[in-house]
């Protein structure tokens, strides 16, 4: 492979803002594995945010982009799948197997699709140094014949349409709104974008913690809420304090451990069985690998109010953050049922397929 963009590339991120800003071009923020994707000929290369090669997990894709993109060019964007006509991103970690016959029956029946929405390189060209409303514009005509599960993100200068992206394409699953500056050049690991993420609120249950790698500090609380038949389920954690914070906290919950996890709602989590059966902390994941999940139970009496900003499935897609203390809360409380649910709305219409 010999492009003016070579791998690796740490693609350009984004800042949170509260809202969304005026004067920038706007695209949707889609929930999925940040790609970039190196084209020579009939080499492709899938490369992640973190550099690693995901070439290997979507040979569907990679087909698909050797039939539809430019012979030598270099896209930055996402790679989705979608079910129900929203993002399925459950489906797409399951991508991530070791087994090449498991990701291959995968590729078949949970196919994947690719949405640019930047152009790094095109022929001889590195368009890292053009402006972000040119490289938008070459995107657009070069990919002008693509089609699915190939596609280019949709893009909009106004303000009022970017606003009512926010407000509806959450039902489709999507993340929010990303606003580039106009003149923005391509800025490989920096956060020179802007995003806008949905945060909203839910009381939970604090049933256990893991402590901080620094030491015997609080590193995370796990967060629980009920389901229908009385279950209190793992839904997340909360961390991101300050080290004078995780100190106070230790001390606080110290009246609350228990000296194992017998009696306790998770105390089957070591158990293969009951994490099939039910959502408990210290589950096997591919991503985390041989990483300590073991955790300190807590007697389930305290509730926090968090924020979040989306739910993947029956918990909460990324880490929560701690808003407050919540005493007038009894446990048995925090249920789904005060989860707000998005209005659906159809991905299909996102994508104008």
């Amino acid at each position: 492979m010999d492009l003016p963009v070579m791998p690796p590339v740490r693609p350009m991120l984004a800042k949170s803002a509260a809202a969304v800003p005026p004067g920038m071009l706007y695209e949707p923020k889609w929930d999925g594995f940040r790609a970039i994707v190196f084209r020579d000929g009939d080499e492709v290369e899938l490369g992640s945010r973190s550099g690693k090669p995901l070439t290997r997990y979507f040979p569907e894709l990679v087909a698909a982009l050797r039939a539809q993109v430019p012979p030598r060019c270099v896209l930055d964007g996402e790679i989705v799948i979608a079910g129900g006509g929203r993002l399925d991103f459950d489906a797409l970690l399951e991508r991530i197997h070791p087994a090449d016959s498991r990701v291959r029956h995968l590729a078949e029946v949970t196919p994947a699709s690719f949405v640019a929405f930047d152009l790094l390189a095109l022929d001889d060209a590195s368009l890292l140094e053009v402006p972000q409303h040119e490289r938008r514009e070459s995107l657009v005509v070069a990919l002008r014949d693509a089609a699915a599960p190939v596609h280019v993100t949709p893009a909009t200068d106004d303000l009022a349409v970017a606003r009512r992206w926010f407000e509806q394409f959450e039902g489709a699953g999507l993340d929010g709104v990303v606003a580039k500056p106009r003149e923005l050049p391509y800025q490989p690991g920096a956060r020179a974008m802007v995003k806008v993420k949905h945060e909203r609120t839910a009381d939970c249950v604090v049933a256990g913690l893991r402590p901080h790698k620094s030491g015997p500090v609080v590193g995370s609380l796990l967060l629980g809420l009920y389901d229908g038949d009385g279950r209190l389920q793992h839904v997340g954690v909360c961390a991101s304090f300050p080290m004078a914070r995780r100190k106070a906290l230790m001390e606080e919950l110290a009246p609350l451990r228990m000296e194992s996890a017998e009696g306790h709602p998770w105390q089957e989590w070591a158990s293969e069985e009951a994490q099939a059966a039910d959502r408990l902390p210290g589950g096997p994941s591919r991503w985390t690998g041989k990483k300590d999940l073991s955790w300190v139970p807590l007697r389930p009496e305290r509730v926090v109010e968090v924020a979040y900003d989306h739910m993947q499935g029956n918990r909460f897609r990324h880490t929560a953050q701690f808003r407050r203390w919540r005493p007038d809360r009894e446990p048995d409380q925090c249920t789904y049922a005060q989860l707000e649910e998005p209005v659906g709305y159809d991905l299909d219409e996102v994508l104008g397929t």
